[in-house]
């Protein structure tokens, strides 16, 4: 079999296997994301847009951002391509030795930062919410809050540890799964033990705690089925954890300049008039549906492909599976990006207008949600540019762009704010992010460790052709706000779901029309991607 030959079956192969693992991580994201918006349309309905729920959502934040960064973001970021490398060239016995040690140092750095973030809450809540009046009920409900929840960034970052060793073991769909333990807690809190409380709202806190300990404990019986059981460790002599540590320094910085910019909007909003902070919330809920179903699905398994193909020094398969992973983004994360713009406040109505969630929550949060729409590609191009950097054990390249992404959000943001409110956050947000994405391609194109694929012209037109066309079609076949507004429950959330519906069929439908072929280009090889 000539050499040619060989690169283009296996790309097949490697291609379907990442279709397929995808497919299956998005659904179990879909599952976790439906309770999630179970989770936010009961909360709506019993907290509305309050100073309360404001101040829940800062003692949330926190922790969630905390965790972000040490776990899902800069920990896994520098972990999984090297426990790849170990695992392609390394014995069994190395690789059992650097999880037990990065286990190790790394439960003992978050236990550490954990009990300093406790006794330091009150700096923490007039960092991050320093709007919020010192004298006032959501600074003093931050402060306890944040002590109930800030064990949940040792807890969930041990949970986010295993993740990362199963992902490198081809064990994607728990890992998707696990969120919907805490997506279940917080509902049952909300629920049942808000009533017993004297502020109703700290039931979510103590949910927090609680569904972390759910997801790491659910998680324990899959990493021991894999033999790779972690024990606490301490040795920093290990090579590999001297590296997983050298790359986690400035990946910290650089890991997702979204979640970072996120929270400057927290800081910033607590400026802005009461629920700014809510609004912001759920507009970024809304927006995290297409791009945790999706985005973060594609960017998961990805990786550890990517990285393996790097440790074997096999560009051919590094470049193919960036440039199919952008053009999937661009199939499908475009209809979604418009979607949300054109349906924004039809979602937030049938979704969150009810109880204390009024009507012009809605307007505002929906003008925020528009913004952030914006930047939904972005958003999913930088997980997967970033990815191509990380599997590469390059660090220093995403985190200069992330610095630059980082003073361009913070400057539009001081300069929007001014004239947008919370909208100018959330497109202050969007345009950074372009900003990185662009960037991230352009460097891992001057780098010579990705190339375009041929047929990019084409597939570009008809994809912008199918959505131009549908978009206008959805646009003219939908309710205006007030007929929105004035629709019972479930005439909205029928409505709502089948202008959805006619959406994404109607999509793919005009593509297969024009000649685009789907099942091709999920299967796609080196000769048949301009065919598509």
């Amino acid at each position: 079999m000539s050499e040619s030959l060989k690169v283009v079956q296996d790309n097949k192969v490697k291609t379907k296997s990442i279709s397929k693992t995808t497919a299956s991580v998005g659904s179990m994201t879909f599952i976790s994301r439906v309770f999630g918006f179970a989770r936010d349309m009961i909360c709506a309905h019993i907290f509305g847009a309050s100073p309360a729920y404001d101040a829940f959502l800062v003692a949330f934040k926190i922790p969630n951002f905390l965790r972000r960064l040490f776990a899902e973001g800069a920990f896994s970021q520098a972990f999984i391509p090297i426990l790849s490398d170990y695992r392609v060239n390394k014995e069994k016995s190395a690789v059992q030795t650097l999880i037990d040690n990065t286990c190790g140092i790394l439960a003992l750095v978050l236990a550490i930062i954990t009990i300093l973030g406790i006794i330091f809450a009150p700096y923490l809540a007039r960092l991050y919410a320093p709007g919020f009046d010192v004298e006032g009920e959501r600074y003093d409900l931050v402060v306890y809050m944040l002590r109930i929840t800030l064990p949940y960034i040792l807890l969930i970052s041990l949970t986010a540890f295993i993740s990362s060793v199963l992902n490198t073991y081809d064990r994607f769909v728990i890992p998707a799964f696990t969120p919907v333990l805490l997506n279940v807690s917080l509902i049952t809190g909300a629920i049942f033990f808000a009533d017993y409380m004297s502020e109703g709202i700290v039931a979510l806190a103590w949910a927090v705690t609680i569904g972390g300990v759910l997801q790491l404990l659910f998680q324990l019986p899959f990493i021991a089925r894999i033999r790779h059981f972690p024990r606490f460790r301490l040795s920093g002599d290990i090579p590999g954890v001297k590296l997983i540590l050298s790359k986690m320094a400035p990946a910290l910085f650089g890991v997702s300049v979204a979640q970072i910019s996120l929270l400057f909007d927290t800081v910033f909003a607590s400026f802005l008039p009461k629920g700014s902070v809510t609004w912001l919330y759920y507009s970024d809920r809304l927006m995290q549906f297409p791009l945790g179903i999706f985005g973060v699905a594609l960017a998961t398994v990805v990786l550890p492909h990517l990285s393996r193909s790097y440790a074997k020094s096999d560009l051919d398969k590094f470049s193919f599976s960036v440039d199919w992973a952008l053009r999937v983004v661009f199939l499908i994360a475009t209809p979604a990006a418009l979607g949300l713009f054109l349906l924004a406040d039809p979602l937030l109505i049938s979704l969150f207008n009810y109880g204390k969630f009024t009507n012009y929550d809605v307007i505002q949060a929906g003008a925020s949600l528009k913004a952030y729409s914006l930047g939904l590609l972005s958003f999913i191009f930088i997980k997967i540019l970033a990815s191509a950097f990380y599997a590469q054990k390059n660090t220093r390249t995403p985190v200069k762009i992330a610095a630059v992404a980082m003073v361009s959000n913070i400057l539009l943001s001081l300069i929007l704010m001014q004239f947008l409110k919370h909208v100018g956050l959330a497109l202050a947000v969007s345009i950074s992010s372009t900003l990185n994405a662009l960037l991230l391609v352009y460097y891992l194109y001057k780098q010579k460790v990705f190339k375009f694929q041929s047929g990019w012209t084409d597939f570009l037109v008809k994809m912008i052709f199918a959505n131009i066309l549908v978009f206008g079609a959805t646009f003219y076949l939908s309710p205006n706000l007030n007929q929105w507004f004035e629709m019972r429950a479930m005439y909205r959330v029928l409505s709502l779901f089948s202008l959805i519906l006619f959406y994404g069929v109607s999509y793919f439908i005009v593509l297969h029309l024009i000649g685009f072929k789907i099942k091709r280009f999920l299967l796609v090889d080196h000769e048949n991607y301009q065919k598509c």
